[in-house]
């Protein structure tokens, strides 16, 4: 008998069945189910369409359609069935972000039509810890940004995107998104610094959280302290307040090339777990 299957943009009143399916992956879905526990379904509290695959009526793989495309515990057979979907569409997204092999499953699909990318970025370890490291010690000046220092981390947030995506934040609105996301975690609690005389030296934010597991996102030292191990004393006590005060896993992902920064997150207590895969527009 053949399996009947259809694609289609989620309800509202599915939220539960697909809660389920980004539960089942809780390191790798971070990103996007921190986002669903919060907005829920709704395109526009979302900021983007929830897409389901379905086999024989049942929601079987997802994939988050905003300013990213995301696809979620997609099979094959859903990963061809949402590439369809997004070439309808057209490309409405700054990038495809997910898991390695269904991020490279769905670009091949889409690069006919969508291509060329700006950057493609193939095979980023997914790294992950539950405890700290006894290797390093945490700096004990790292602490959470006030509110009234938003201004103090701005340039650092600009040079930290600007260096790891390749383009300024500031483009295009002038900046007013990029603005509201680090407001919205410093006022969270989820921005840490080390600040020396009004500067930051090193910074990182923790950037999705749900009960089950939480992502590290930003990391960045200033170049003029680079290779002082800021970035492991740092990310040790970044570490620290996320398995204390937000979830018991800590996750981050990692360009392969970053050789440095692997070594370090090895040395804090993160291990490699599996990959994920970037393609930038």
């Amino acid at each position: 008998m053949l399996t009947q299957t259809t694609t289609r943009v989620l309800d509202p009143g599915e939220l539960p069945a697909a809660l389920a399916i980004l539960e089942s992956e809780p390191v790798a879905n971070a990103f996007v189910t921190s986002r669903v526990q919060v907005a829920g379904l709704d395109p526009w509290r979302l900021g983007g369409e929830m897409w389901g695959w379905y086999a024989d009526g049942r929601l079987r793989s997802l994939c988050y359609s905003g300013a990213n495309l995301v696809p979620i515990c997609a099979t094959p057979e859903a990963v061809t069935a949402f590439a369809d979907r997004a070439r309808r569409a057209g490309r409405r997204c700054s990038s495809i972000v997910g898991p390695a092999g269904p991020t490279a499953q769905l670009w091949s699909l889409l690069e006919p039509s969508w291509g060329p990318a700006r950057e493609v970025r193939p095979h980023q370890p997914l790294m992950v810890a539950e405890r700290p490291s006894s290797e390093v010690a945490p700096d004990p000046l790292v602490r959470r940004v006030r509110k009234e220092e938003m201004d103090v981390l701005m340039p650092a947030c600009v040079a930290m995107f600007t260096e790891e995506v390749g383009i300024s934040p500031l483009a295009g609105d002038g900046g007013l998104l990029y603005q509201a996301r680090v407001a919205e975690l410093i006022a969270a609690g989820r921005s840490f610094a080390r600040i020396e005389d009004g500067k930051v030296v090193f910074k990182a934010e923790i950037g999705a959280a749900t009960p089950q597991a939480c992502q590290i996102q930003g990391v960045w030292v200033a170049p003029e302290v680079r290779g002082r191990g800021l970035s492991e004393t740092g990310m040790a006590a970044v570490l620290g307040h996320a398995l204390s005060d937000v979830a018991p896993v800590v996750s981050l992902y990692v360009n392969d090339y970053n050789t440095a920064a692997r070594r370090a997150y090895s040395r804090v207590g993160f291990r490699e777990t599996g990959a994920f895969m970037s393609v930038l527009f």
